[in-house]
């Protein structure tokens, strides 16, 4: 009976089961374990940087938009009847002083603005203080105003609160406003307090 158990032992093979060693069981991995990422997704580079593409286009057009508020075109005016109006009366102070005959020397130096006006009675049209505007081409908040005062017969003197260069655009009116002149600053209008000192 023992030759007869271990002779079917050999014929079936080892113990159940034994003869599966060599091969998978259902459900294994063939290919050995599969890797995993121990680090959550807000500590890997590639999720941020796909955020940063679109993001830095939302920033770059506010920025865009924050600019244009800012510094918006001074050249374009809204009301336009009232600048018309406006500019009618300038026009009529230019004459004004076309009439009169009066016109105007500006020299800046350094910090000071120099103002000699010619071709007028001095009585009726030189007043003891007139007003200086000078206007930046393009940047309206670089203008500023200056008030002259007579130092004598005809000639004006005052301090810039900034400087200015050539190009932006003077405006000088005595305290009535009756009459106005009109110009534009050039390398003339400049000089050095060195050079004025020799």
């Amino acid at each position: 009976m023992a030759n007869e158990k271990g002779s079917r032992r050999d014929i079936d093979g080892a113990a159940p089961g034994a003869g599966r060693r060599g091969q998978a069981e259902p459900g294994s991995r063939a290919h050995g374990p599969q890797r995993e990422d121990s680090e959550p997704w807000y500590r890997q580079f590639w999720p941020w940087f796909l955020i940063a593409l679109p993001g830095s286009v939302v920033v770059a057009g506010i920025s865009m938009i924050v600019v244009a508020n800012r510094h918006a075109d001074d050249l374009v005016v809204d009301e336009y009847y009232k600048d018309g109006l406006a500019i009618n009366r300038q026009l009529e102070k230019q004459a004004r002083a076309g009439e009169i005959g009066i016109s105007a020397d500006l020299l800046l130096v350094d910090e000071r603005v120099q103002v000699r006006l010619a071709g007028a009675a001095k009585d009726t049209v030189a007043p003891l203080t007139l007003g200086l505007r000078l206007s930046h081409p393009l940047e309206a908040d670089r203008d500023f105003s200056v008030t002259l005062d007579r130092v004598a017969p005809a000639l004006y003197v005052g301090a810039l609160p900034s400087p200015a260069a050539a190009n932006w655009h003077w405006t000088l009116e005595p305290d009535s406003e009756s009459w106005r002149l009109d110009g534009s600053l050039d390398a003339g209008n400049f000089l050095s307090a060195d050079s004025d000192s020799r």
